[in-house]
């Protein structure tokens, strides 16, 4: 496994970040025990970096994959929709509590879009820079779809992490280009500030082409790690082989190229139009009064499954 210093928050992270999304609630609902099982099964591969977020709900699995593991040996990034003080507050002490933890290595402002959402966001961030100083978090930053983010980042010094969106086709961007975004991680980069970004497979969407796919974001120096979702342990073996330069068996490629996850809308959905409203990707659209998904646009953020009125939104 590969390892890099992520940026000037000095933390040294294994190429391959595990994204959890793909464990909690709002896609596999694996039990705390499976969740935690697969989350070991990576830490002995040598997988030591965590992507999580609040609103993933999977703090529990976390927590048991520790038991009887050293807490420095796995370094775990959370991201929350805080705004202000309160709202800050109140996801480091759930982060803190639900993870039987002294303290996290990342805190990320999730989902920012720009200037204007960052300085909309700026108390929150004020409040983890002083958890910081304090020694609750090692370091801070946002995510974001967003290449506008990514250079409006730059104006703050405290900004010591970026996690962006960045796929060979661009797939979920939401105001360019891959190659502009490539561009504003380049120069975020050499600034000093450490970049591990996500969703290189489109959101399932180029797992068709997952070598090129693959290539195309590990060929990219300025990258310390990718964030990739997994929901099993022949997905890791896979990326652990692939991220290694290792020859993957054609058995599993078959594999991988059968993980066809969708977001599925139910037969009850009564076409409330909140998971329209949030989706920023214009994936999803009432249409004779039922949600209907465009999968070449839907990156399987899952931000629409939670604001669902009727639960009848799930990824599989």
């Amino acid at each position: 496994m590969e390892y890099n210093i992520l940026g000037k928050s000095g933390i040294k992270v294994s190429k391959i970040c595990f994204g959890t999304l793909t464990l909690g609630p709002l896609q596999k609902n694996y039990s705390v025990r499976e969740g935690a099982n697969l989350l070991s099964y990576a830490y002995d591969k040598g997988i030591n970096f965590l992507d999580t977020a609040e609103l993933y709900d999977n703090y529990a699995q976390i927590k048991e994959s520790l038991i009887n593991r050293p807490r420095d040996s796995v370094n775990i990034f959370t991201k929350s929709y805080a705004y202000d003080s309160k709202t800050a507050e109140d996801s480091l002490a759930k982060a803190l509590k639900e993870l039987n933890t002294d303290y996290i290595d990342g805190f990320l402002l999730h989902e920012q879009e720009s200037e204007h959402t960052l300085r909309g966001h700026i108390e929150a961030a004020e409040f983890f820079v002083r958890a910081k100083e304090k020694g609750y978090i090692r370091t801070f930053g946002v995510s974001t779809h967003s290449i506008n983010c990514v250079l409006a980042s730059l104006k703050y010094d405290f900004i010591d992490v970026i996690h962006p969106l960045f796929n060979k086709s661009g797939i979920g961007i939401l105001d360019g280009s891959a190659s502009e975004m490539l561009s504003a991680i380049k120069t975020a980069r050499n600034k000093g500030v450490g970049i591990y970004s996500m969703k290189p497979l489109g959101g399932g969407n180029l797992i068709k082409n997952y070598d090129e796919a693959l290539d195309y974001v590990l060929s990219v120096d300025e990258i310390d790690s990718i964030a990739i979702g997994m929901q099993s342990t022949f997905e890791i073996d896979a990326n652990f082989m692939r991220f290694s330069n290792e020859i993957i068996p054609e058995k599993l490629k078959e594999n991988l190229r059968a993980q066809n996850r969708q977001l599925i809308i139910s037969d009850w959905c009564i076409g409330c139009r909140e998971c329209e409203k949030v989706c920023k990707q214009n994936a999803i659209n009432v249409i004779n009064g039922k949600a209907v998904v465009d999968k070449e646009r839907c990156v399987l953020c899952s931000y629409c499954a939670p604001r669902c009125k009727e639960f009848c939104i799930k990824i599989i």
